[in-house]
């Protein structure tokens, strides 16, 4: 049940130009999380009124703005034509919001409406194709979309998307563009990868070694197959039909390249990443990608240990039905699959953080705490 405090959702606050989504979430959600996350994904976060939440001094760090007065919801702008409102009550100004039981708070996002092309009928794991079936939402209301549905898996909660003229109070005007309002509730258990960030490289035998006190099946996987070079002849063939270059050119060209192959193949060989498998039969295979990213979270950026980038370990979940993990709604044996397969990735994860130290961060780029693994 929603604070009494809270006030109502309004009817509308969106101009014609604009999209409106409302996100709802549950009550053990605190204002902190919402700015953390949009902190995550959008650098000109900031408050432009702070909701009364949202204690003076907080460890979020988002810019603040004039502190709420009254029963004024609060403004978190997370770019500069899209903005949060709220919070508010789940509760429409004499409308039904049409979310699912279980919302403690509701806020009211509004961006330009940017659409495209119908989705492609492939994979919709999120629902978002099935939510946008007459436009695909383009550029940044599609990045706001997104971000939207990885915070309702994140923090439990559920999404109407696209409501804007739902609500909206009758007009002798030409009637409001309608947007489909329809709900969606992200499905925790379908994003299970995790990354580690560290500043600790682990050797190949060391990774080993440690994954597989998790796992005993865990391997290395470095093997690669030899390299003949090219096929004889090439270099006296056209590389396409009707190909003029000089036969003679065309000769030294292939002999520069062959000369830098051999030097490649015989020089000293630099280890710049690597990868270990632990195969799980109908469950599919776990990796642990290792190597170098200088293309760090939103929230590392800047700490001095990820100021030159990052050793990123990637754990990785790879199903046997690839088309039947894309689907918004798998089968119970694709859903058994993942949910044992997450908690490998979760134990994976947390003993690569227990040995090499830095940070953790989900397959939304979210970071999160050791201890919850």
């Amino acid at each position: 049940m929603a604070a009494p405090q809270l006030p109502l959702l309004p009817r509308t606050v969106a101009q014609a130009h604009q999209a409106r989504h409302v996100l709802t979430v549950p009550g053990d959600v605190e204002l902190d999380e919402i700015e953390v996350l949009a902190l995550s994904r959008f650098s000109a976060t900031r408050w432009d009124v702070v909701p009364a939440g949202i204690l003076p001094g907080n460890v979020a760090g988002a810019p603040q703005g004039r502190r709420a007065q009254g029963k004024e919801p609060g403004v978190l702008r997370v770019s500069r034509h899209a903005v949060m409102n709220g919070p508010y009550q789940p509760v429409g100004d004499g409308f039904d919001v049409g979310v699912p039981p279980g919302a403690a708070m509701a806020f009211d996002i509004v961006c330009h409406r940017e659409r495209g092309e119908a989705p492609f009928p492939a994979g919709d794991r999120d629902g978002i194709g099935r939510a946008f079936a007459a436009g695909m939402p383009e550029r940044e209301e599609r990045r706001l979309v997104e971000w939207l549905v990885a915070v309702a898996r994140r923090l439990g909660g559920s999404l109407r998307l696209d409501v804007g003229g739902l609500w909206d109070a009758a007009t002798d005007g030409p009637p409001a563009r309608k947007g489909a309002g329809v709900v969606l509730t992200p499905d925790a258990g379908a994003s299970i990868d995790m990354t580690v960030y560290s500043d600790v490289w682990l050797d190949p035998q060391a990774a080993h070694s440690i994954l597989q006190r998790v796992h005993p099946r865990a391997r290395l996987h470095m093997d690669g197959k030899e390299w003949g070079g090219p096929p004889d002849g090439i270099a006296d063939k056209p590389l396409y039909r009707g190909e003029e270059m000089d036969p003679e050119l065309r000769k030294k060209l292939h002999a520069a390249a062959d000369e830098y192959d051999i030097k490649a193949l015989t020089g000293p060989r630099v280890l710049d990443g690597y990868g270990l498998v632990v195969e799980l039969g109908v469950d599919g295979i776990v990796s642990v990608e290792i190597s170098g990213e200088e293309k760090l979270p939103r929230l590392l950026r800047g700490l001095p240990w990820a100021e030159q980038g990052a050793v990123c370990y990637r754990v990785h979940w790879e199903p046997q039905d690839l088309v039947e993990s894309q689907r918004e709604f798998p089968n119970m044996e694709l859903r058994i699959a993942r949910k044992r397969a997450a908690e490998l990735v979760a134990r994976l994860a947390s003993a690569i953080h227990d040995a090499a130290g830095g940070e953790i961060a989900d397959e939304d780029g979210f970071l999160v705490d050791p201890v919850d693994l």
